[in-house]
């Protein structure tokens, strides 16, 4: 339902995604609550913080902020999101798999916030970038095999869009996305990088940890010491900084390339 600008939509955000874009398409003020995640990818910094959709202290704090939606994207706790369904609140799940699921996601908040042209200059924004990427990294030699970790324990590798990214910086994802993987099919499919972005860590994800694998002593990354730790929020956040993951994974794909 369309809505006045003098009467924004209240909006709780359980989801950095979520935010990133609120805020990119001019739609700040409907926010009345956010995680404490999503100050790494959005300027919230007065914005309330609350739990996530994995963690919540307390169903009743969102409550007193009166939202006319709450927001949240996987992963889910399903406790943490039964509980919100059993309460008066209205509840979108977001659950993006591709680079084209992103740009619907932003298309669909835009038309809640009344930001639709906005929410289309974001897309185009995100397109040229990725279009300007990759023109830069096209006509090169050859793509170099990389293995993307959203997690380690259980072994998880990236999401599918990460492996969209992947190629657009000049590389081939050797492993199925956003599934539990073992030691063997790494070590099998002998990546020249491995990419540890793992979820909510920022930069703590610990290459040490590859290089001790026993099984993973002939893989091409790790005899080149080619184990590199990209922030959480650049590639786990189906939104803007993407733009910005791509390009990281973009310099480590020419530096790969051009190694003897």
């Amino acid at each position: 339902m369309p809505r006045s600008h003098a009467s924004p939509l209240r909006i709780v955000s359980l989801a950095p995604s979520a935010t990133s874009i609120l805020c990119a398409i001019g739609a700040k003020r409907s926010l009345v609550g956010v995680t404490k995640w999503c100050a790494d990818v959005a300027p919230v910094s007065g914005v309330p913080k609350l739990g996530d959709c994995w963690h919540l202290n307390s169903i009743d704090e969102i409550l007193r902020l009166r939202p006319g939606l709450v927001i949240g994207s996987v992963p889910y706790k399903q406790e943490t999101v039964a509980k919100l369904l059993e309460r008066p609140l209205n509840f979108l799940a977001m659950n993006p798999r591709s680079l084209t699921d992103i740009d619907s996601d932003i298309r669909l908040l835009g038309g809640l916030t009344n930001r639709v042209a906005a929410a289309e200059g974001v897309i185009r924004r995100m397109r040229n970038d990725f279009k300007s990427i990759a023109t830069q990294c096209r006509g090169k030699t050859r793509r170099v095999r990389v293995y993307s970790e959203a997690w380690s324990n259980p072994r998880i590798s990236s999401p599918p869009w990460v492996a969209e990214l992947v190629e657009i910086a000049g590389g081939h994802m050797v492993l199925p996305a956003g599934c539990t993987v073992t030691d063997e099919q790494v070590a099998a499919a002998d990546p020249e990088i491995i990419v540890l972005a793992w979820a909510a860590t920022g930069a703590k994800a610990k290459p040490q940890i590859a290089y001790q694998v026993e099984g993973w002593k002939n893989v091409a990354a790790i005899r080149n010491r080619r184990v590199h730790v990209i922030r959480d929020e650049l590639v786990n956040t189906p939104a803007l900084p993407l733009i910005r993951g791509a390009r990281e994974l973009a310099k480590l794909i020419a530096a790969a390339r051009v190694a003897p």
